[in-house]
């Protein structure tokens, strides 16, 4: 990667690195670094272990303190929407992180750079990198921009099909149900396309690389979309 495309990246999520060899460790998914015959500690696999306990740590927090009566069960469960796989690929896309990965070419042409897994694994470690370069509260800023704003839209996606089964519960007797509209892929990097059906109705679609994900994806659309109509 050209050091104008590091400075472009760094001018996006708004961190400068004092030490450029960490973002770019971050960056660094392990195919490429096994592709190079590289040391294990040169892929970002141990920052994301440490990006992932600092923002456990920081989302926390934050919840705490802006959710003074909030139960310890709801706190938990709250936290766990915002840290989730699905959740972090969105921040992720937020900043075009795929466009800036290292990935081995298996990666690359099976369309790693845009796998959520993959995504939010590079996420915490970016984390990590900025906790280790500028310390905690640069850690904290970056979080407080990426992962703890549009709470409630994130709270939504995470609780879409649970969501939208108590929103037509309490309209219709319709029961919801998923199609399979498309399978694309070798079985060991499946795309599937879902369509969330209330009743007779096709409503949204959403596209994963699971069945589940697919369909929480279906209803989040559905959500919107009925709430669009109402």
């Amino acid at each position: 990667m050209k050091e104008s495309q590091l400075n472009e990246f760094q001018n996006i999520i708004g961190y400068r690195f004092q030490n450029v060899d960490l973002l770019k460790c971050a960056l660094t998914h392990s195919s490429y670094s096994n592709e190079k015959h590289w040391k294990y500690s040169r892929n970002n696999e141990r920052l994301e272990f440490l990006g992932d306990a600092v923002l456990e740590l920081i989302s926390s927090e934050y919840i705490f303190d802006e959710n003074k009566s909030m139960p310890e069960g709801e706190m938990t469960k709250l936290r766990a929407s915002l840290v989730c796989e699905p959740s972090l690929a969105i921040s992720a896309r937020e900043i075009n992180l795929s466009k800036y990965l290292f990935l081995g070419k298996g990666e690359i042409q099976t369309g790693g750079a845009y796998r959520d897994s993959i995504l939010s694994d590079a996420f915490e470690a970016i984390i990590g990198a900025i906790y280790l370069d500028g310390g905690f509260t640069s850690a904290k800023e970056f979080v407080k921009r990426f992962v703890l704003s549009d709470i409630e839209n994130k709270k939504l996606f995470y609780d879409s099909k649970t969501i939208l089964q108590e929103m037509v519960q309490a309209s219709t007797k319709d029961t919801i149900h998923y199609e399979i509209l498309k399978e694309d892929g070798p079985d060991h990097n499946k795309t599937y396309v879902t369509c969330c059906c209330i009743g007779d109705r096709k409503c949204g679609t959403g596209e994963g690389h699971s069945k589940k994900a697919a369909e929480q994806k279906a209803a989040y659309e559905t959500i919107l979309q009925l709430r669009q109509e109402n």
